[in-house]
């Protein structure tokens, strides 16, 4: 079952377009591009790409999407004493920890899309993958609002708050679908339909690739957003990666308001179309990890 949030037409200017956000975002480009290939694990510390910020990617956002950031946030932590949506109970650890941290994915996306699946990244399907409280998916359909982005998440309660955002901020690129991912991996509507998925704070690299990959069409990105140091994590996702027809392309250092600086953008390319019996039923990917 899933719910269609078309509430508002928010019209933009043509100041605000994705390319314009996108390249007043404080970062630096790679120095090479990488085609698809699976990592060296023996030399993932040296083949890490740095992306790095200097200052806040929120200013970057046009006044009217600050707005809207902040409504989102005050309505979050609003809902947030009557369920559990996120550990933090602090607008400004709010705006630092999970706002930042959502838009600095950002440019790890544009470039890894742009070098390696040679299309614009302007109108891009992207999936969320346990959105929870709407991170980073809600946040990356206010800062590009040239992306159709869906919500998936299986918990009624954080449905209901993420349609009430999604309506609340006006926002008319969105779809909140109440599902589990396994199903929604093999159901024709959304299997291999978009060009890029996303997921943090959800599971471990390894179960999280049964989850998304699936979701991903052949040419497309999914990125995971994890800690400071995933490579044995990602070492361990190797053969699930592989298996839903995917590789690992680069591992981008991100700057985080975290407890230890930094955060990783583990970017994975697919290839191949993931085999009919992936993803198995609801739960096995969690309790029989590949």
């Amino acid at each position: 079952m899933f719910y269609r949030c078309k509430i508002l037409n928010v019209n933009f200017p043509s100041s605000v377009s994705l390319g314009t956000f996108v390249k007043h975002l404080p970062f630096s480009k790679p120095k090479t591009s990488f085609p698809p290939q699976r990592l060296n694990f023996k030399s993932l510390t040296t083949t890490t790409t740095c992306v790095t910020r200097s200052s806040s990617y929120f200013e970057t956002l046009n006044s009217r999407q600050k707005d809207q950031i902040h409504l989102y946030v005050d309505a979050l932590l609003q809902w947030n004493q009557k369920m559990n949506l996120t550990a933090v109970n602090e607008v400004n650890e709010v705006m630092e920890r999970h706002i930042e941290d959502s838009l600095a994915i950002i440019p790890p996306i544009q470039n890894s899309y742009i070098s390696s699946c040679n299309n614009s990244f302007d109108n891009l399907r992207i999936v969320d993958v346990g959105s929870g409280a709407g991170l980073p998916g809600l946040v990356l359909a206010v800062a590009c609002p040239g992306w159709e982005v869906t919500l998936v998440e299986s918990m009624n309660k954080r449905c209901l708050f993420l349609e009430h955002a999604v309506s609340l901020i006006g926002l008319s690129n969105v779809q909140v679908v109440r599902e589990r991912a396994e199903k929604l991996g093999q159901d024709s509507n959304f299997r291999e339909r978009f060009d890029v998925a996303v997921a943090r704070a959800v599971a471990e690299m390894k179960v999280l690739a049964e989850y998304c990959l699936p979701l991903v069409r052949v040419g497309g990105l999914f990125v995971a957003a994890k800690g400071h140091n995933p490579q044995d994590e990602v070492k361990s996702a190797e053969r699930a990666t592989k298996l839903m027809g995917a590789s690992v392309l680069q591992l981008c250092s991100v700057e985080s308001h975290s407890p230890h600086g930094q955060r990783t953008a583990i970017i994975c390319f697919k290839n191949r179309p993931t085999p009919r019996k992936y993803p198995r039923d609801p739960g096995t990917p969690t309790k029989e990890p590949l």
